[in-house]
């Protein structure tokens, strides 16, 4: 076998997948609190970034109740891809190099194709969304739309809407159990290995149904802390979406086998 059929074997391998224990997301975040006091300066500048982004969503969507949900959702949903250039801090710290802003710039455009396409595919993956909760709601929902705090309480918590509930639920729930399977560990594979789009994906699937209980855990620290930052307005976010993104690198490095 010639030497470019050794790389293109390596190109869609996928690595072997490391069993961890459960409690083992509080580890990545102890690192990647670690990460972002190493580095916080660059790292700020993606939390500023993503608070704003955040914020502007909130102010979007607080008087459009219908949409306040997908917002918030379809923000969890595109968080792997916009903490990238996070992944990229971590990936530098871990060879004992500081990176800055701009420097991290530079590997994301290093990968930029990876990413362009891994956006689009979760872009089409939110729209989606979107749409399906635009016909549940028209469906089960035929009353005025009310304030946002009325909202929530004559929909979610009457009683009233329990068919809708349990749709919305059910449906939002698979589709974040897909995003949050195939982007678990992808986007940092893309930036630290010469790997397609499908292998990453294809990994992150493999990583994450391998291990089930871990994953569970992980997900649910990743949607506490991304609400805590929208309860706070997104001045916690400054924070906590970095520190998440540091703390996803080392889930990745973490679940794969190295060379």
């Amino acid at each position: 076998m010639d030497e470019s059929s050794i790389n293109l074997n390596k190109h869609f391998a996928i690595p072997p997948i490391r069993r961890i224990a459960p409690g083992r997301p509080f580890t990545w975040l102890k690192r990647g609190w670690q990460d972002l006091a190493g580095n916080p300066a660059a790292s700020l500048v993606y939390g500023v970034f993503l608070a704003v982004v955040g914020y502007l969503i909130l102010v979007y969507a607080s008087p459009r109740p219908y949409l306040f949900t997908v917002a918030i959702s379809g923000f969890l949903l595109i968080g792997p891809l916009t903490a990238a250039g996070v992944y990229e801090i971590s990936r530098q710290a871990e060879s004992g190099r500081r990176t800055g802003f701009l420097e991290s710039l530079q590997g994301l455009a290093r990968h930029r194709d990876s990413l362009l396409h891994f956006g689009i595919l979760l872009a089409l993956m939110l729209v989606v969304w979107e749409r399906i909760s635009a016909i549940m709601f028209a469906l089960f929902y035929s009353d005025r739309v009310p304030d946002l705090a009325n909202f929530y309480r004559d929909v979610f918590f009457s009683g009233d809407y329990l068919q809708f509930v349990t749709a919305y639920v059910l449906a939002g729930g698979l589709i974040a159990c897909i995003v949050f399977s195939i982007s678990v560990v992808s986007i940092p594979m893309m930036m630290d290995r010469d790997v397609d789009i499908m292998t990453a994906m294809a990994t992150s699937a493999r990583a994450a149904t391998g291990n089930p209980l871990a994953m569970l855990v992980w997900g649910i620290l990743l949607v506490t802390l991304v609400l805590i930052g929208f309860a706070t307005m997104m001045i916690g976010a400054v924070i906590l979406l970095p520190l998440l993104g540091h703390a996803t690198w080392h889930a990745y490095r973490d679940l794969l086998e190295h060379e």
